[in-house]
């Protein structure tokens, strides 16, 4: 049906829980769904029924807050036959619970457990904390260059210890991601000099093809300068961050290497020399 002017906006109707009337009593309580009603702007928005008549807005009866009362008490024997009220002007109401499907919404992206509705209508991951973080170490000394390190590996074992996720492995000394994100890994080592000047170093590679290319990233170095006493124990740090885009591809192997005099430390019992992962976020 066409309409001349504004089309008329169509409100929330709402017929508000039947009410038993008491004797002698004007003034009642008003509800929805059996909780206190207060959604409405104006007693115009009332039609009532008393008796079987419509009783007029304001002479017969008032609101205030969730109570509706009556010009006069009622007495046994009347009937309140319904409340309804109409939408407030412009407003669509309050929507039923669950009546709010997501095709209503326009929202793209998956619905599930892991996600929650942004700003721009999409669903995306909820993230908001490290969702892998692993550490291991080598277990017996090094002493001799080995390319890769594949030998006395454990992630670490002590009872303080835990790791986050599901953490990395290793075959063969090649080290594979669970997941893909930015990963920040770390190498750290103890050397014992033998002589002065001795350099004792773990290179870092990387391949973004499964090992059939392998880029140095980092050199962790644990040496004796010139002057130093022989038999001197060093300690070198240093980490860099992996885009791991793809965790078939992207892999990560540790070279040790300058080892002639001495060797680099490690230990079961307590961490000397060891590498640290960490998933940071979502790859780029």
């Amino acid at each position: 049906m066409a309409y001349l002017g504004r089309q008329p906006v169509i409100g929330n109707f709402v017929k508000l829980d039947a009410i038993s009337v008491v004797n002698g009593q004007a003034a009642y309580t008003m509800q929805n769904g059996s909780v206190n009603f207060t959604d409405y702007s104006t007693v115009n928005q009332f039609l009532v029924s008393l008796n079987g008549t419509i009783q007029s807005p304001t002479s017969s009866f008032t609101v205030s807050g969730s109570t509706i009362t009556f010009a006069s008490n009622l007495a046994t024997g009347d009937v309140i036959d319904f409340i309804i009220v109409f939408g407030n002007s412009l407003s669509a109401g309050t929507p039923t619970d669950g009546s709010v499907s997501l095709a209503k919404l326009s929202a793209t992206g998956t619905k599930d457990a892991t996600t929650f509705l942004r700003g721009d209508n999409t669903f995306a991951e909820a993230g908001g904390g490290i969702t892998e973080a692993d550490q291991w170490r080598v277990t017996a000394n090094i002493t001799s260059n080995a390319d890769p390190i594949a030998s006395n590996l454990e992630r670490i074992d002590d009872a303080s210890f835990s790791k986050i996720g599901t953490g990395v492995s290793v075959s063969s000394g090649v080290w594979s991601f669970p997941s893909t994100g930015l990963w920040q890994v770390s190498c750290f080592l103890t050397a014992i000099g033998d002589t002065q000047a001795d350099n004792h170093i773990i290179a870092v590679y990387a391949t973004t093809n499964n090992g059939s290319a392998w880029d140095e990233i980092f050199q962790v170095c644990g040496g004796v300068n010139a002057t130093a006493a022989q038999g001197n124990q060093n300690t070198g740090y240093l980490d860099q961050f992996v885009n791991v885009t793809d965790i078939s591809n992207v892999k990560i192997k540790f070279v040790a290497t300058s080892i002639s005099n001495g060797y680099i430390m490690g230990n079961s019992a307590l961490t000397l020399t060891g590498f640290k992962f960490i998933r940071l976020g979502d790859s780029q």
